[in-house]
């Protein structure tokens, strides 16, 4: 998603699609806690991929907050 960000003209236009990624991002967090809940995960795994998550949240909020988005 974040690959097409390119193709967009301005500077509004590329942290609204930062922000779309963003919630995609707490739309995982909802599934990591659904698949947790139902035990179809691993709780080393859910870590891994709960700090990945984390990881990827900041350097999208950090996009959203340059002056260069």
């Amino acid at each position: 998603m974040i690959a097409d960000v390119r193709s967009r003209n301005s500077q509004i236009e590329r942290k609204r699609y930062y922000e779309i990624a963003r919630g995609s991002q707490f739309e995982v967090d909802a599934v990591l806690n659904t698949a947790a809940d139902l035990n179809y995960c691993i709780q080393k795994s859910l870590k891994i991929k709960r700090e990945t998550m984390i990881k990827c949240l900041k350097y999208l909020s950090g996009l959203i907050n340059s002056d260069t988005a």
